[in-house]
């Protein structure tokens, strides 16, 4: 009897669920968009009652389509965004909206933080990373002092993807890999610390954190209400899943330390893992691995694929009603576009600074040399090589950390494009190796579920059973004279941008 993992992804929008095969091939998937909402500017929440019901009709679903049996799913873990608040109650009610890690609410609280000379002497040594807004521990301290009574209803403090596992389960606990990107956490000692919540003035709110357990811990089972709801066999073990970053990580099969792993989605993420934390007040953050003894070293940003998605829904949406009638896709037209342009035709600049920047805080997205003569294709590569550039910078602050990898693993979107992982490679240098998996996120905490039931014996295991490379795109040498030379033009306009910016706070 062939049995399977079950793997749940609550992204910042998008919920997916998939179901695979012991040996990594995906059975089926299904998806269901939540709606973001901004009671005011700089808020971006979410329903968790919606979230919730999102959860259930995907599991129901890939049930229906997979035509599998519950009894043979074996294992189920979640992983989701990283961040983001959510509180409820000790009965699973929320106290108060989830809200996502772009929510920029508490920026002011990042400021003073900061400018506390015990930063870098007593938090930064503990932690391993930077502070942003979008964090609980900036969350919580903005409840706290605008919103004291939604802390006082509250039982239990929840990442989102412990959310969904408690409401499957009913048991509450809060996964290491997850929560040692927060803030939350004593990174070093891998435990809550009272010192560093009080750094955070949110030290009262210690009793509401759940217990700690690793991505690959039974964290309880399938209670009888939630296998009438969803359609899973009661008492099916949930693991403790994973950090989206980690997962999608480990579903690139980032199990060796001589490789990089980049994501090109939503945000810019680019990571690579090490058997010593590596700390440094320049560098995004260092977290915790499903790995044990590793650490995973991540340079990122919200500088990424989902700057072409704007640009798009923008400036090309007749191209895109056109052939969506013909049964085609705008990001084929996206390739063509650059396809018929060479990196040496144009040098116009694009930041990728829409949705944040990898730079001054206050940096603002922009297209830098343009002439008359410039074409719909020469703005559309600009964004392809601008978000790649911004990749590059992480990149490069990574490196002084390590040596030159000799491959990369490539993950997001932009795996549907040849056209840009050529740039990418070409750009960087190296070899990019294409994995052959659709949903890293979901592929990544199942490996979590499989190591958790005992099918494998380790996550290193795992990845060698069910990851698999399906290409490799070599970088083009003749490019790189070209690409270098446009990259440190990039750089040296960010540098006379940043200026501008500053002034303009």
């Amino acid at each position: 009897m062939e049995n399977y993992l079950l793997g749940i992804d609550n992204g910042g929008t998008i919920t997916k669920a998939a179901l695979y095969t012991l040996d990594g091939k995906e059975v089926a998937i299904a998806s269901q968009k939540t709606a973001m909402i901004m009671p005011e500017p700089f808020h971006t929440e979410r329903d968790m009652h919606e979230l919730w019901q999102a959860n259930i009709k995907i599991i129901k679903e890939v049930l229906e389509v997979s035509k599998v049996d519950a009894e043979k799913i074996v294992g189920v873990s979640i992983t989701g965004h990283g961040n983001g608040l959510y509180l409820t109650t000790k009965r699973g009610e929320p106290t108060y909206n989830g809200i996502i890690s772009t929510d920029n609410r508490a920026k002011t609280y990042i400021d003073t933080w900061y400018g506390d000379s015990r930063f870098e002497t007593e938090v930064l040594p503990k932690t391993m990373q930077s502070m942003w807004a979008g964090q609980p521990v900036a969350l919580l301290a903005w409840l706290q002092d605008h919103n004291p009574e939604v802390l006082d209803r509250t039982e239990y403090i929840f990442m989102v993807k412990d959310f969904i596992r408690f409401k499957l389960t009913g048991e509450a606990y809060m996964e290491l890999t997850d929560v040692s990107g927060t803030n939350l956490l004593n990174v070093r000692d891998q435990c809550y610390d009272s010192e560093l919540l009080s750094f955070f003035g949110i030290e009262r709110l210690s009793e509401k954190l759940p217990p700690l357990k690793s991505s690959t811990e039974v964290c309880g089972y399938i209670t009888k209400q939630a296998a009438e709801e969803t359609g899973l066999k009661e008492g099916t073990p949930i693991a403790g899943g994973i950090f989206d970053i980690a997962a999608s990580a480990v579903a690139s099969g980032l199990v060796a330390e001589n490789k990089l792993c980049i994501v090109a989605g939503t945000w810019s993420i680019n990571e690579y893992i090490t058997k010593k934390p590596i700390i440094d007040k320049d560098l995004f953050m260092t977290s915790i691995y499903c790995i044990p003894n590793y650490w995973l070293t991540t340079e990122a940003s919200p500088t990424s694929a989902s700057n072409l998605e704007w640009y798009i829904d923008k400036f090309m949406v007749q191209e895109r009603l056109e052939v969506e009638k013909e049964g085609g896709s705008i990001y084929d037209v996206c390739n063509q576009l650059v396809s018929s342009t060479t990196p040496e035709e144009s040098n116009l600049l694009f930041f990728p600074f829409l949705f944040g920047s990898n730079t001054v805080p206050s940096a603002n997205s922009c297209f830098i040399g343009m002439n008359s003569w410039h074409k719909q294709q020469h703005f559309v590569r600009a964004v392809y090589e601008g978000i790649v550039f911004s990749h590059m910078h992480h990149i490069e602050r990574l490196l002084k950390y390590s040596a030159q990898p000799d491959s990369a693993r490539i993950a997001g979107g932009v795996t549907k494009s040849d056209v840009w992982l050529q740039i990418f490679s070409d750009c960087l240098q190296i070899p990019l190796e294409i994995v052959e998996v659709k949903e890293h996120g979901t592929l990544g905490t199942a490996m979590c579920a499989g190591v958790m039931t005992g099918y494998y014996e380790s996550v290193q295991e795992a990845a060698e059973k069910m990851v698999k490379v399906e290409r490799i795109i070599y970088p083009n040498t003749d490019q790189a004279l070209i690409y270098k030379n446009k990259y440190k033009r990039y750089k040296a306009t960010l540098e006379k941008m940043e200026h501008v910016w500053k002034v303009d706070v």
